[in-house]
């Protein structure tokens, strides 16, 4: 057994949460992260968001399982991607943000290989820069998704990303700027399937822009994610990935060591034990669709379903 091999197994009984057979969510509230104890949440907690819907939920549920536990916090919404995010994390800028395995892993190492989601938390703990952890991940999930429409489907003969290749540089893929450099985006799709695009046209992420230009013809092919309920709306065609190239994306807090007391493991545990994939597929929905305030859609949540007190 080589030293990755020990360590990941040694940080596995570390960082990984127990799982309920059936569901896939913790079981457990005391589960830590990889980096142990020795933060004080005292001061309040800052957490940051990224820049879309369901990132911004996320940020607040994690707000107001904090609060319910007596700690003070402020949420920083819409900051942007990864690549603001990790450094505005190990600057102390913000404390806490909401992370997703998969995506988190191949930012951190484009070269894991990790599918699984407790190989993933193990080599996430290895990944991570110093000062930061994990926590353990959640039920909730939510995946990357690469759809064309049923007419763009039929018309290409589209049913995995596979196929894709049969179509090189006739295809127009819509995504946020970021997807053009990842593994889980143009690269990967290049390495792992051979695709070639016509055109990369930088949009948003899972957003207005690039769901307009889907509809409009503007792409064939867009990025989107799972939980986003104009998928099943549009009745838009989700590509099969055979070759496994999109991992898993349980939810899962990342934070700084210096805020990860057991306060803070407990109501993020907690939290992560409550949400459901279909669950937060209806938080953003009410978002989008219904046009509501992201704090008000996660408090209302979190009060109906016990984690808070209105």
């Amino acid at each position: 057994m080589n030293r990755r091999t020990l360590l990941g197994g040694l940080l596995a009984t570390a960082s990984v949460p127990a799982l309920a057979a059936c569901g896939g969510g913790i079981t457990s509230l005391d589960g830590g992260g990889a980096g142990g104890g020795g933060g004080s949440s005292k001061g309040g907690v800052t957490i940051g968001t990224a820049n879309f819907t369901e990132n911004q939920v996320l940020g607040y549920l994690y707000a107001a399982a904090l609060e319910a536990e007596g700690v003070k916090t402020s949420v920083r919404p819409n900051l942007g991607t990864r690549e603001i995010l990790i450094p505005a994390l190990k600057g102390g800028d913000i404390d806490l943000l909401p992370e997703y395995q998969g995506a988190l892993l191949h930012y951190l190492d484009p070269k894991a290989e990790a599918t699984e989601e407790g190989e993933m938390q193990n080599a996430l703990a290895m990944a991570l820069p110093r000062g930061l952890q994990i926590l353990p991940y959640g039920r909730a999930e939510d995946s990357d998704a690469f759809v064309v429409t049923r007419d763009t489907a039929k018309e290409y003969g589209l049913k995995s990303l596979a196929d894709l290749a049969k179509h090189d540089g006739e295809l127009v893929i819509g995504a946020a700027p970021e997807v053009k450099k990842r593994t889980v985006g143009a690269v990967g799709l290049k390495d792992v399937y051979g695709v070639e695009f016509k055109e990369f046209k930088s949009l948003d992420s899972s957003g207005p822009l690039v769901k307009g230009a889907l509809r409009k013809g503007d792409v064939d092919v867009a990025n989107l994610f799972t939980t986003d309920t104009d998928i099943a709306a549009e009745r838009w065609v989700v590509l099969t990935d055979p070759k496994n190239l999109i991992p898993g994306q349980h939810v899962v807090p990342l934070i700084a060591d210096r805020k990860a007391d057991s306060t803070v493991r407990k109501a993020l545990a907690r939290l992560g034990a409550l949400l459901t994939t279909r669950q937060l597929t209806e938080l953003n929905r009410l978002v989008d669709k219904d046009k509501k305030d992201p704090k008000d859609v996660a408090d209302d949540w979190a009060a109906r379903h016990g984690l808070t007190r209105k």
